[in-house]
């Protein structure tokens, strides 16, 4: 069966795969608070740690070296340090809401990119979940003030835009890799990626990286990296990739669950 034919058949494997690669990704949030370590060093980290994984079960397999996968994996690292930067340079509410735009430009971009109808049903799906993330956010917007910086919100829109870009590019790539070949690429990627910036603060802030960093670095690498992103990936291949998108949120309802708030 292709992809498209199972995609129209609503694959229930494929929804619940993408549901459990989410839901393993919330994990990421109260581990990079746990840790307390500086971004870069704890995202170059994370990404080494699943590069480490997927390569103990995939490396067996050839990679396929294709400019697609570099430009994948450098949009997945800019758009990870971009939001980063937003969430120090505005309030964290504002870089969130901003950054879970990210549906709406793939369900306006995707019909095109993949000559495939739009669905009416999206946009009310979009505009419910939207109104859920508002609720959730609330209190942290109200609780921190406004807190605006206008490098801060551009960083934050073009995060959304970078997300919305990474998906599709994904989406297109599991038409031509294996989903295992891609999640490898784009944890050695953004490791080699981030590891400049990682090393500069190192150097800049003095920090030592201690048991705690390293064990969470340790779990979310694998637990919430390497085996989601995969488990993502190969969703993203069953599925329309607008549902993907919408589904998306709820790794942030289940990251509220787990940090005990809405930030």
């Amino acid at each position: 069966m292709s992809d498209t034919a199972r995609e129209q058949r609503r694959d229930p494997l494929g929804y619940s795969i993408v549901l459990l690669s989410y839901l393993d990704m919330a994990g990421s949030a109260p581990l990079v608070a746990w840790a307390g370590a500086p971004q870069a060093i704890i995202l170059a980290l994370r990404m080494a740690f699943a590069a480490l994984a997927l390569g103990g079960v995939f490396l067996r397999r050839p990679m396929i070296a294709a400019w697609r996968l570099v430009a994948m994996a450098a949009m997945s690292s800019l758009t990870l340090l971009l939001f980063f930067f937003a969430v120090l340079h505005t309030s964290v509410a504002i870089a969130m809401f901003l950054l879970f735009l990210m549906p709406v430009w793939v369900a306006l971009v995707a019909p095109r990119v993949f000559h495939s109808p739009r669905e009416p049903i999206v946009f009310p799906a979009l505009a419910l979940a939207l109104a859920g993330l508002t609720v959730i956010l609330l209190p942290d917007l109200l609780g921190e003030g406004l807190r605006i910086s206008l490098v801060g919100l551009l960083a934050a829109v073009f995060t959304g835009f970078g997300y919305a870009s990474y998906t599709l590019s994904v989406k297109g790539l599991t038409k031509r890799v294996p989903s295992s070949t891609i999640s490898m690429a784009e944890a050695v990627g953004d490791t080699l990626f981030v590891l400049p910036l990682a090393i500069w603060q190192f150097g800049s802030t003095g920090y030592h990286l201690d048991g705690r960093a390293w064990i969470a670095a340790a779990v979310m690498g694998v637990l919430c990296t390497a085996i989601p992103y995969t488990l993502w990936i190969e969703g993203t291949r069953r599925v329309r990739v607008e549902h993907v998108t919408v589904l998306g949120y709820i790794e942030r309802a289940g990251a509220a669950v787990m940090t005990g708030g809405g930030s």
